[in-house]
């Protein structure tokens, strides 16, 4: 019984220890262009993942992560928000008044 438990609470952790959570950096270079740099938190690259900027619940930009992780786009005026979706439950959003 205490190797069923065991071998059954192994199972039901695997999910969790395998799994790697999205994230995304954005700053502004100071010259009308951001930069956003891609990862995920288990050291995987960002590399050719969609990345979009979102104005009024409309895409305004689509990119995909160039192979250093990064994109780089001229800042749009008014309110925006950068997006790195990587699917589903692998999505993170940065408003565009949280860059610096």
């Amino acid at each position: 019984m205490k190797k069923t438990i065991i071998a059954l609470s192994l199972i039901l952790a695997a999910p969790a220890a395998l799994s790697h959570t999205a994230l995304l950096s954005c700053f502004d270079e100071g010259h009308g262009t951001i930069t956003c740099a891609g990862g995920f938190s288990d050291g995987s690259s960002a590399s050719g993942v969609n990345f979009y900027v979102e104005q009024e619940g409309n895409k305004v930009l689509e990119q995909k992560f160039s192979e250093l992780n990064e994109v780089n786009f001229d800042k749009p005026t008014g309110d925006y928000i950068a997006v790195l979706d990587a699917g589903e439950g692998h999505q993170v959003k940065i408003k565009g008044s949280d860059i610096n």
